[in-house]
């Protein structure tokens, strides 16, 4: 495709549409106003309900202004002390949809790395249709083994957690599966960066290359790759996985974003469309995987 397509629309996409982690505190902040609503129809003051659950008065105060979020104990308490304990189910429903929407690595890789894939590996079961975007990383459901565990050996080194990588990288290989399913459909589009960042060794980064090579036979896959000269009409801010069409995964440093809301979907939706537009496929995405890989492995003969 030529570069620089329907750059009459693409702007568009961005104009009036707030970021994901903006989306995750306005509901912190609508969760913490309907607190204060709960204690000032109760006629406590902030410090009042403070004392009366052994809290520091500060706390009540970042509850409220959505610069912290509650507990299940926390609403537990605020509910009980103000009188309002039958507003209490929604209460938690909300702070529940908030988790999951924002969900922290510290948190969710805890129990290991393993665990998380497993958890992923079940979301992946029950969709259909795979739209990804990438502009850093090999997606997952594409990686080696080799690239794979390079990845899993960053998260442990970067979040300290607990060391499974051996069997974390075996469950995202079971997770691959899912790539010979009749039933399913995967759509992945790739920035040239991708295929050029030196994240694991060149030799690992090699066989990664020969293995996007091999994914673009795949009947039901389809690989498209953003070549550096493109003039782009989104710019490619960070990776992001569309399931079907009910659901979009942000990963950033410090957590997952799981967003659900239909205007979200439908804007990650046409800016992926945008920018699967700009992307080469076929015989041109396999020659510019093949220059990569020829300018890798020239690298490596002559060091």
């Amino acid at each position: 495709m030529p570069p620089g397509t329907r750059r009459s629309n693409g702007m568009s996409f961005l104009q009036n549409n707030k970021s994901s982690s903006t989306n995750v505190h306005e509901a912190r902040i609508a969760l913490g106003a309907r607190l204060r609503e709960l204690r000032q129809r109760s006629n406590m003051t902030g410090r009042q309900l403070a004392e009366s659950l052994h809290w520091q008065a500060s706390k009540v105060s970042r509850l409220e202004n959505g610069k912290q979020t509650p507990s299940d104990a926390d609403i537990t308490a605020w509910t009980r002390t103000t009188g309002s304990e039958q507003e209490k189910p929604d209460l938690l429903a909300t702070l529940h949809t908030l988790e999951v929407q924002h969900a922290e690595w510290q948190r969710q890789l805890r129990t290991g790395l393993k665990s998380h894939q497993s958890q992923v590996a079940e979301t992946n079961a029950k969709t259909r249709m795979f739209r990804v975007f990438e502009c850093t990383y090999v997606p997952g459901l594409l990686q080696t083994s080799e690239y794979a565990r390079s990845r899993f050996e960053q998260s442990v080194k970067i979040f300290k957690v607990q060391n499974d990588v051996h069997e974390a990288v075996k469950s995202r290989m079971q997770r691959q599966d899912i790539l010979y399913r009749p039933e399913k459909r995967f759509h992945f589009v790739l920035t040239e960066a991708v295929l050029r960042y030196r994240l694991c060794s060149p030799e690992v980064m090699l066989g990664q290359l020969d293995r996007l090579l091999a994914m673009t036979s795949l009947p039901n896959v389809k690989l498209g790759i953003i070549p550096f000269e493109t003039t782009y009409v989104v710019a490619p801010s960070h990776g992001f996985w569309l399931l079907d069409t009910d659901r979009v995964m942000v990963e950033t440093f410090s957590a997952e974003l799981n967003l659900a809301q239909p205007q979200e979907t439908k804007l990650y939706g046409e800016v992926f469309d945008v920018l699967a537009t700009a992307a080469s496929y076929h015989r041109e995405a396999r020659s510019i995987l093949n220059r990569a890989i020829e300018d890798l492995a020239q690298q490596l003969s002559n060091s």
